[in-house]
């Protein structure tokens, strides 16, 4: 990308890469182009033959959708606020994506209970038979809902310059709080500390930067690079819901990365807390860490890495590009 060139340049050159192909990607046609011959479209539904949508309208118009709201917005007093509300549409896909992912492993937990109690009875084989199919439509349509989630993902970068990241603010969801994330990322990181204390399973990648951070395609560039020479790697962040944090969280959740996370965030209080945090970060024995210049707590947990031996890709704040010409970001709550 030449980034010395207006930002509107770039952005309509990225959308014609992406309008090119005169047929569905093979992501789609994959989550659309071949659906179940039955389905039970929700619990306590009959079983029917009902069509998926066709795979080149569902990505045409996941695309427009983006779309449309930058084009409205664009050249109007409104425009600051085309990110905020395309944001939202991609959670939207994000947040019924994770509901599916979570009725699927409750029925799931189900059809394994039924298995290891075995009936001989009809009733029995049937509600067997269909828990099976509920669990498979449910899978099939938490498929199609993240493959729209991962293009309108992609769109809103096109659109915005910004990847986009479900790590938003105070309120992610209308069921998920901060207070509640930051919870379930304390208890993610206790389960962590705790796996590779008893069973490694590794590798992990560390990653940490400041909270005011733009220049992301480096930082994707890198993780790229490490992803390549540690294709099963865990990657850990500091936890920060906006700036480098935020960007190597999209970067784990782009299409085709499928990286593990964990936000290893800061919990309890008092002044240790945070040289605390980079002592255990190091103790996950980490094959590698990617560290953003910023206050001196990076440089704590630069030194500390460092003198465990831990190999450091470093990056410097002054060397970050001039964040491109009119680039609107998303404005992120604290």
């Amino acid at each position: 990308m030449n980034r010395t060139a207006p930002r509107s340049v770039d952005r309509f050159a990225d959308l014609a890469t992406l309008y090119a192909d005169a047929i569905a990607t093979p992501e789609f046609r994959a989550a659309f182009g071949d659906p179940m011959p039955l389905s039970i479209v929700e619990a306590g539904a009959e079983a029917a033959e009902l069509d998926m949508p066709e795979p080149i309208a569902a990505q045409a118009e996941c695309a427009g959708i983006i779309a449309t709201i930058f084009d409205l917005f664009t050249g109007t007093r409104l425009e600051p606020l085309a990110p905020e509300i395309a944001w939202g549409f991609v959670n939207s896909f994000h947040f019924v994506a994770g509901k599916l992912e979570r009725r699927e492993d409750s029925i799931a937990q189900e059809i394994g209970d039924l298995a290891r109690h075995p009936d001989m009875s009809e009733v029995y084989n049937r509600d067997l038979e269909d828990k099976q199919l509920l669990c498979q439509s449910t899978a099939e349509q938490r498929e199609a809902i993240e493959c729209m989630r991962d293009y309108a993902a992609e769109m809103y970068r096109v659109q915005s310059g910004w990847p986009w990241s479900p790590a938003r603010g105070t309120k992610a969801s209308s069921a998920s709080t901060a207070s509640q994330i930051a919870a379930l990322d304390f208890l993610r990181a206790r389960q962590l500390a705790a796996r590779e204390k008893h069973l490694p399973q590794g590798p992990i990648v560390v990653f940490s930067g400041p909270a005011v951070w733009h220049d992301w395609e480096p930082l994707w560039a890198r993780l790229d690079e490490v992803k390549a020479r540690v294709p099963h790697m865990t990657l850990v962040t500091t936890g920060q819901r906006k700036g480098a944090d935020a960007i190597a969280a999209a970067w784990a959740a782009r299409p085709g990365t499928s990286v593990p996370l964990v936000a290893y965030g800061l919990y309890g209080t008092g002044k240790k807390v945070a040289f605390t945090r980079n002592r255990k970060l190091a103790e996950l024995k980490p094959v590698e860490a990617i560290l953003c210049e910023g206050s001196g707590l990076q440089a704590n947990l630069y030194q500390t890495l460092r003198e465990a031996g831990v190999p450091i890709h470093a990056f410097k704040r002054a060397d970050q590009a001039e964040a491109p010409v009119g680039l609107v970001r998303p404005r992120r709550s604290a």
